[in-house]
């Protein structure tokens, strides 16, 4: 029997030219999840990250806040924890106009999008440039839960982004493909999930909770 606590990584830079990197708010929400876990005695038997910078900074905000140190588990980077192109979601949309990137239109707009191309990609009625088809993205999320299950036991340590923990979500609950793009978009940057989990199956525990935020100003929580 064991926990899989799944956290989804701190605020990027969404906007600028290179989203994959925390932003200094996510770094800060990084450090702060890090020093509630220490806070609490909770320590991790394995790590497993996607291999995207904000994962691994994220990892590492939490290991600094925990003050770990060397003791801190190495984490394991698995592909199947990576996030799916929102970019090459949109582009294979039909073309049309948008408003201006990084003002509130915009960036309503990019979700509405999005939201769209999700639900087309699922039902394969587009095929995103350099992205996998959604049963290969899904079937990948399904091999680390299996390898979770299977390999490891105790506290388990999941950093990786909004779809691969809302699509792990949608198969531990049998839920409809599409339930996915609703837990996505709600998933709140470091936000903690929790699953118990055995050798036959796991369980949904908790879900988008923010503990190590409780008492902290409106602005420390973000979507994005």
């Amino acid at each position: 029997m064991g926990t899989l606590y799944l956290v989804r990584h701190g605020q990027a830079s969404f906007g600028a030219d290179d989203y994959d990197r925390l932003s200094p708010l996510g770094q800060r929400q990084s450090q702060r999840l890090g020093a509630y876990f220490a806070s609490r005695g909770l320590r991790f038997d394995a790590v497993l990250t996607g291999t995207l910078r904000r994962h691994a900074q994220t990892w590492e905000g939490m290991a600094n806040g925990a003050g770990w140190g060397e003791a801190a588990p190495i984490p394991q980077p698995h592909p199947g924890l990576d996030e799916y192109d929102s970019h090459a979601l949109i582009r294979a949309l039909p073309p049309q106009d948008l408003p201006p990137p990084g003002t509130p239109e915009g960036y309503r707009q990019h979700f509405r999008l999005l939201r769209d191309a999700l639900a087309q990609w699922m039902a394969g009625v587009i095929d995103p440039e350099g992205m996998p088809s959604w049963n290969a993205f899904a079937a990948r999320v399904r091999a680390v839960l299996e390898d979770v299950r299977t390999t490891h036991s105790g506290n388990v340590l999941i950093v990786s982004s909004g779809g691969p923990i809302a699509t792990a979500a949608t198969l531990v609950l049998s839920a409809p493909a599409e339930t996915m793009i609703e837990l996505n978009m709600r998933l709140r940057n470091t936000a903690v999930s929790e699953f118990t989990f055995n050798a036959r199956h796991h369980r949904l525990l908790t879900w988008n909770t923010l503990p190590h935020l409780d008492g902290a100003d409106a602005e420390w929580v973000s979507y994005a």
